[in-house]
């Protein structure tokens, strides 16, 4: 069994404090005694390992920082590009060129309007859509 003085050592040893309390029980303060050891932490060392967690501000304002400028390199300047290159395609149409729609029909401009394009897909058949239904222009093959 180990005693309240190895106990008390062991624990100024490893920098805890020992708070003990005794009490008796039973009728008229007779049975049996009993002793309580608690032991707690210094506050000293609690208090430096709180300092130690605070994260520093820089990185707190870093971090979003970093984060929005990724998003933005990755997703919303190539949108934003793509974006820019589709609207000067639709703007440079004329009468003759080679397009593909949106729903994949091959045709070639018949005549434009401000807000709709009217496509030859076939002979004597015309049909007239949106503007911003053309996906792109018809790339020629070349034949080898």
């Amino acid at each position: 069994m180990v005693s309240d003085n190895e106990l008390r050592g062991e624990a100024r040893q490893t920098g805890w404090n020992a708070v003990e309390s005794l009490g008796t029980a039973g009728p008229g303060g007779k049975g049996e005694s009993t002793v309580t050891i608690a032991f707690t932490a210094p506050i000293s060392g609690i208090l430096v390992a709180q300092a130690a967690a605070q994260p520093n501000a820089w990185g707190v304002i870093l971090l979003p920082v970093a984060l929005v400028a990724v998003f933005y390199f990755l997703m919303i300047r190539p949108a934003h590009t793509q974006r820019k290159r589709v609207n000067e395609m639709l703007k440079a149409l004329k009468v003759g060129d080679k397009v593909v729609t949106n729903g994949g029909i091959f045709g070639t401009i018949a005549a434009l309007d401000d807000d709709s394009v009217q496509l030859r897909i076939a002979e004597q058949v015309k049909i007239k859509i949106a503007r911003n239904a053309i996906g792109g222009l018809q790339t020629e093959k070349k034949e080898s």
